[in-house]
Parts: structure tokens; sequence; C-alpha cells
């Protein structure tokens, strides 16, 4: 095997010739003073090491006392030779026919660059690709008459995402994306349009059922149902929407905290909401809040931002809700609530009158079932006075600190059902049994 190449040592003034075969290397070195040759003798037999390096000179070799030199050039010497020694050296461990040897460093090479996705990588794009069927565009309108003319025309009034939730149409969004809305055009994952029917709404749950009934045999594609009662803080979540109108935009974060209160449309506290970091913007809402495994366990409603865009603090309403609120909209059309039957104030302002805890009752109307049950409402007594009515400290023993327990007591009870409600009037304490009345949720349908 021959090897050779010529290396050139910049500042030195001269050239670097080296060979390799197969018993042996040497080097050569040319200078404008002097020619030497280093050569390293290596055999098969020793392996991982070398038998020695030996120097020569062309010059006769004569002992320092018989020749002098000039100090200069003897510096010069010693520098090529411990050169070209390395250079022997390197070349020795880089090319030597002997299979065991090891060299004593390893040269850096150029990073490779690799287009093979990671796992968590993959299985985030596995997730939109099962996810993004269900997930449609909901645009709404307003009717409105020109100014020109007497037609009807539709004036665009808002967007927002929508969930696919069984494959008879219906569709999930929230109740705020077609508040006040006229009609609404939901925009499948085939870029087919839809108009939509309203099936029922609860506002107090921000809340909304519409319909569609899709052409040319494309088949809905349901979401899947997670269990939003097993979340823990921290864990993965995905949001899928149409932020700014841009459909189908993904964003990833975590569970920030659980069991937050918000307040709905209609001002009723959103009680056991999801509060996360996922990048939530208008547009998004009544889209869906995935876990890793792709399964539903809230749907996007709101955020908390000081400019209005995502600040890394959004909410959702959580699955457990949508299933329960969803299924009694779709089978009845509207919500059904057990309530006492009177108004109330509101608990921050009650505290500017020096209640502390409860409840207090501002209204009973006349023929209501509290009426008929005794409770008693605040009522002026003149000018700039008034007495203040009952305050509801608990029901069936459970404590009452402020309306929106209230409202959590009266989700678990049922219309008709009496209960027990422990008031305060005046300086005495008293408990007044009550059958408790129906309310309606109900919302003008459209089509």
């Amino acid at each position: 095997m021959q090897f050779g190449f010529v290396d050139g040592l910049a500042g030195c003034g001269f050239g670097v010739k080296r060979d390799l075969n197969q018993d042996g290397m040497s080097l050569k070195c040319r200078t404008t003073t002097r020619h030497l040759t280093i050569g390293v003798k290596s055999s098969r037999s020793m392996r991982s090491k070398y038998s020695g390096i030996v120097c020569e000179s062309n010059a006769d070799m004569k002992s320092e006392s018989n020749q002098k030199q000039n100090p200069f050039i003897q510096r010069i010497q010693q520098h090529l030779k411990s050169v070209l020694i390395a250079h022997a050296v390197t070349a020795f461990l880089l090319f030597s026919p002997v299979s065991n040897v090891q060299p004593g460093y390893a040269f850096l090479e150029e990073p490779q660059v690799s287009s093979a996705l990671s796992p968590v990588e993959q299985s985030t794009i596995a997730l939109f690709e099962r996810s993004k069927p269900s997930v449609v565009f909901v645009s709404t309108y307003q009717a409105a008459r020109g100014r020109l003319s007497t037609n009807i025309m539709e004036i665009p009034q808002g967007q927002g995402s929508g969930i696919v939730w069984d494959s008879n149409g219906h569709i999930v969004t929230n109740y705020h994306v077609i508040k006040g809305a006229s009609s609404a055009k939901i925009l499948l994952d085939n870029q087919s349009t839809l108009d939509a029917e309203l099936v029922g709404a609860d506002p107090d749950k921000d809340i909304a059922v519409l319909k569609v009934s899709p052409t040319n045999g494309y088949k809905l594609v349901p979401i899947t149902i997670g269990n939003s009662n097993a979340l823990k803080v921290g864990q993965s979540v995905f949001a899928i929407g149409n932020p700014f109108g841009l459909d189908h935009s993904l964003s990833a974060g975590i569970v920030s905290g659980l069991g937050r209160e918000m307040r709905s449309p209609t001002g009723r506290p959103l009680t056991n909401v999801i509060q996360t970091d996922c990048a939530i913007n208008p547009g998004n809402s009544g889209g869906p809040l995935l876990d890793s495994s792709g399964g539903l366990i809230g749907m996007n409603t709101s955020i908390y931002s000081p400019s209005g865009a995502s600040a890394g603090v959004g909410f959702a309403i959580p699955s457990s809700t949508l299933n329960q609120v969803v299924k009694e909209l779709i089978q009845y059309g509207r919500i059904v609530r057990p309530i006492i039957g009177i108004s109330y104030l509101e608990s921050s302002q009650a505290r500017a009158l020096g209640i502390q805890k409860g409840v207090l009752v501002l209204d009973v109307p006349s023929g209501s079932r509290a009426e008929k049950a005794g409770l008693k409402g605040t009522s002026r007594t003149g000018f700039s006075s008034f007495e203040l009515g009952d305050v509801i400290v608990a029901v069936d023993n459970e404590p009452i600190p402020n309306e929106a327990a209230l409202f959590e007591v009266l989700e678990s009870k049922k219309v008709d059902q009496t209960v027990t409600l422990t008031v305060e009037r005046e300086d005495t304490t008293r408990n007044i049994n009550i059958k408790l009345s129906a309310r309606e949720t109900t919302v003008p349908a459209y089509k």
C-alpha cells in the first residue's frame, strides 16, 4: 500500500512529504539549509506499538565538539524534529496496517441532521390527524335590512369553533358564539359549508347545540369523549380550533389548575372549570381541549387577558358538564333546573350591607312557592331606608357562603323536591321547608 501527500507548514519555509507502505513509512522534509529524514519503523508483529523513531540528517553526523553551528539554526532544527516526529506518530496511528492499533484521539465528525420524528412528535401528529375531522368552523350571521334596499341581508357577526358530537349531525359550541345570531353556517373538514339549525342552548353553562345534515355521502367523525374527573394538574393537553379565522390550529400545553370559577353569559357562576396554558385566542371558543390520548376533556370557552389575546390563562368547560347538558338539550331542546324562585343580591354587594355569609333574599314573587313557604324579601320602609329580608345560610344543612354555593347545591336537586332552608331573619335563625320550582332555559330557534 502506498500513500503520499505534501503538507505546507506556514512560516517555516519547508515542505513535508510522507510515504507509507506496508512495512514502514518515511517522512522527508526539505529546507533551504538542510535535508532531514524521519523514519518510523513498524511491522504487523508490533500490533499496537511501534519500535522506534529515528531521526537522520544528510549532513555528516559529527559531534557537537567538532562542528560549530549557528544557535538559531540549531533551534530551527530542534523545532523541525519535534514537528516531524508529531507528523510521523499521527500518520502511523492513522494509516498503520496493524489492525489492533487504537488511536489515542478521535476526529470530530460533522453532525448528521436526521429527518426522523421523535416518538413525542409522532404521537402529537397522530392525535391531530385523528381529531381534526371532529372540529368544525362556526360562522354566525345577523339579519339586517340594507339602507338602499328592502331586502334582508345576512351580515357576518362572529366566528368560533365547534365539536362534532355524534354521527347524527349534532355540533356543540359555546352559547356566546351564537348569541344574538339569526343564522349560522358550519365549515366541515372536507371544506363543505352547511346551514346549521339551533337545537337548544344553556346560557347558564355557555353551551349550545347545533345540527347539520351532511350531503354527498360525507360521514361525520364524532369526537371521543374523555374523563375530566380524572384530570391532574400538570398533565399534557391540546387545543384545536380556529383562532382569528385560521382553521384547524393546534396548540399544546398543560392543565394549570382545576376547580376554577368564572361567569357565564347570564352572570351565573360556572364552577369546576379547567384552567390551561394552551394558546387560546378569539375563534378558539367552542373548540375541544384534548388529553394525550385524544379524548375530549373540555370545551375551550374563554381566556383571561388584558389584551384580548392569549396570555397563557385559558378556561374550558369540563366534559362531565358537557355530557350532562348536551344530552338533555338533544333530548328535550331545553334545560330544566330546580330553583327556589327568588331574586337575590350578589355577595359582593351584600358585604357592603354587613352580610358576611349567606345569600340575601331581595324579592319573593307573589303567589310563588317561596311566598307560600314563608320566605321574606327585602322591603323599603322609607325614602332612604329599607328592611333586609331573609339571608339563606344553609340548604339541607349544607353551608351557603355565597350565591355560587347555592347554585351548586341546587344542581344536585330535582324539580318538585322539598328542601329545608336555614335562614337568618333579624336576630333569629329558622328553618323553612320549600318545594323547588322549575326554571326552563329556552333560546329562540333559527334555521
